[in-house]
């Protein structure tokens, strides 16, 4: 995908955005100095060139029983794409992990999975790890305080 070129417009609206998706066309024409209409042409435009993936509500895993973290890194059996492929389809379908990156270095994943306690990180373990012969070993490190959870990207023009 072609990165869009972006004014400082453009990245003054998706500042605000990545703050608040729920901010008004109108309040974000305030702030940058602009008419409503404009605002939500270049929105519209930002959503269907890609920029802007998708709108969610952040949920507070704590406030819903997800009270673990952890980080899991992950080295597959063999570097076989059907191996590979079969292994993120499974990740992506799994509701405990948030996050899944296919990774260079030592491992092959970094896995950012929650769960309620010990004993639901353990069924997750089993089912995931213990129960694949496609994977060979892996590494867990248990969050004890986030310190930076962050869904905003830095907004700086291309040099």
């Amino acid at each position: 995908m072609r990165t869009p070129d972006l004014d400082d417009l453009d990245r003054a609206i998706l500042d605000r955005l990545q703050r608040d998706a729920r901010t008004i066309a109108e309040s974000i024409a305030v702030e940058v100095g602009m008419s409503t209409a404009a605002v939500q042409r270049r929105i519209k435009r930002l959503r269907e060139t890609g920029v802007i993936a998708r709108e969610v509500a952040v949920l507070n895993p704590k406030a819903l029983g997800q009270a673990m973290t952890f980080i899991v890194e992950v080295e597959m059996e063999r570097e076989k794409s059907e191996v590979l492929d079969a292994f993120r389809y499974q990740m992506d379908a799994d509701e405990n992990v948030q996050q899944c990156y296919y990774v260079t270095g030592a491992y092959d994943f970094v896995l950012i999975v929650t769960a309620r306690d010990m004993a639901d990180f353990e069924e997750f373990t089993q089912r995931t790890f213990f129960d694949n012969g496609n994977v060979r070993r892996f590494t867990t490190s248990i969050v004890m305080r986030p310190v930076k959870v962050g869904l905003t990207l830095p907004l700086r023009p291309r040099a």
